[in-house]
């Protein structure tokens, strides 16, 4: 029976693993640290890690399960993450999901001719104007790795490029210490200041070791930055299961765990409390092309079952989705954006990147994150599921409507259709002569009209000139310094 007096939301989910294979996994991932270790290239690191109890022999370093334990204990379960403009965006805790752009690709596709070509910074500053415009990205990462500048100096120019283009979260990579630390200064100065940064942050920081089992020099440095200014980072190793790690799902997602767990102590060994996230993503090696791909099934297997270990610890999670290994925006990368944004949704993954993607992960697409977008907001409406109550079960609607009458003209449809029936700005529900009167239009083709549009119309707001002004000082001397010989 119903309590008339309370709301029942059914919302579909998925959960793949049991207690016990939870279990098993986070046992393996810590004998993973304590039996076999990580090689750590950072000394500073490893004298950290000594000291707090590890076992250092040269560049080996293995690290005991309570101190593992210790470091998870401290690190927050979740975070709050702001826009450019200070308001909250997005709760990254529990089994909330928030999808964001691709990044880090050599070329482009372009936006308005659909060629491929290298990434240029011109490419980046539309890709951030346009994920702005769209209601379903969430938060958006620098769409390419820029070819066009001094590839020391390519990820302050990707940043200045994102920031000034859009007022949503930003994610990004850095390619080194120094790097990370004009991000950041850059960030203070549009958040005003680093403590209105730390209090409001609009920034994620994304390091990734080297699987299997590697951790850089600089990408320990990166980590002990962002932990030092207590800003969000999402822990990123990359497996490729038969490549860089084991073959099997649940060998490979105990090691992702494992990776991911050591650059989690190495943060919170630096400061304990700092933002963290248990992220991995898991790109399948193809055996008959050896190459990645990023529209395989077993990609979303592997990263559900990760992060169904990660929020047994109340660890934010790290999902890829949205992407494709088509060339063009044709069924393949329609099928493969929607398999994965669905499965990751309902497995609860917290920050769901990368749509955009196309190629294998070679090609950042703003065609591609435009259709993401309507795939999302597809995916989203299906993930909010129903209210059960009196009002939306709507009995004296249908009584009164009665046998052999109609809904059309009824308050209530009026009142709760927008909200109740998911609309697209993409795929066609024309009538068949309709749609071959307005020239019998494909989804691509349709996807470069939006893109034109959003071009042409939106625009984000300016920051301020004294900022922009700072933005731009930090950028080019950032470039004198990184490119110095």
């Amino acid at each position: 029976m119903i309590a008339t007096n309370c709301t029942l939301s059914a919302r579909p989910h998925f959960r793949m693993l049991t207690d016990d294979q939870i279990e098993r996994i986070t046992t393996t991932a810590f004998e993973v640290l304590a039996k076999v270790g990580f090689k750590v290239l950072h000394a500073g690191v490893r004298e950290m890690l000594q000291s707090a109890g590890a076992i250092v022999s040269g560049e080996s370093v293995k690290v005991p399960e309570y101190i593992v334990r210790r470091c998870l204990s401290t690190a927050p379960k979740g975070w709050s993450i702001y826009d450019r403009n200070g308001q909250r965006a997005m709760d990254v805790s529990g089994r909330n999901s928030y999808y964001g752009t691709s990044t880090a690709s050599p070329q482009t596709k372009d936006a308005l001719t659909g060629a491929y070509h290298e990434t240029r910074v011109e490419d980046l500053q539309r890709a951030a104007r346009i994920a702005d415009s769209l209601e379903n990205i969430d938060w958006v990462m620098p769409m390419g790795s820029v070819q066009d500048v001094p590839a020391k100096a390519a990820d302050v120019h990707e940043f200045f490029a994102t920031v000034t283009n859009t007022t949503k979260p930003i994610v990004c990579l850095a390619y080194s210490p120094r790097g990370i630390e004009l991000i950041c200064e850059m960030a203070a100065t549009v958040a005003g200041g680093e403590a209105a940064l730390r209090d409001k942050p609009f920034l994620v920081l994304y390091p990734e070791p080297i699987s299997p089992l590697i951790m850089p020099e600089d990408v320990a440095g990166r980590i002990l930055i962002a932990a030092d200014r207590f800003l969000p980072q999402m822990m990123g190793p990359a497996i490729q299961p038969g490549g860089t790690g084991p073959v099997t799902m649940a060998g490979a997602v105990a090691q992702g765990v494992a990776e991911s767990m050591f650059c989690v102590v190495v943060a919170q060994l630096r400061q304990p409390g700092c933002p963290v996230g248990l992220g991995c993503s898991y790109g399948i090696l193809d055996m008959s092309q050896a190459l990645m791909s990023i529209g395989a099934p077993e990609m979303s297997l592997a990263l559900a079952a990760h992060a169904e270990v990660a929020q047994a610890m109340g660890l934010p999670t790290w999902g890829l989705a949205g992407a494709t290994d088509a060339k063009r925006l044709d069924a393949q990368a329609g099928a493969e954006a929607a398999y994965h944004i669905l499965a990751q949704g309902m497995s609860g993954l917290n920050l769901i990147h990368d749509v955009g993607y196309m190629d294998m992960s070679m090609a950042c697409a703003v065609e591609q994150l435009v259709m993401g977008n309507d795939v999302i907001g597809m995916a989203k409406r299906f993930l909010r599921g129903m209210e059960v109550d009196e009002a939306q079960l709507a009995f004296d609607v249908i009584r009164q409507v009665g046998p052999g009458g109609h809904f059309l003209q009824q308050r209530h449809t009026m009142e709760n259709f927008r909200n109740e029936l998911w609309q697209s700005t993409i795929f066609t529900r024309k009538a068949f002569e309709t749609w071959k009167e307005n020239g019998s239009r494909d989804v691509e083709t349709r996807v470069r009209e939006k893109i034109i549009a959003i071009l042409e119309d939106h625009q984000v707001p300016n920051l301020p000139d004294t900022v922009h002004a700072e933005l731009e000082r930090i950028r080019d001397e950032g470039e004198k310094e990184l490119t110095r010989e």
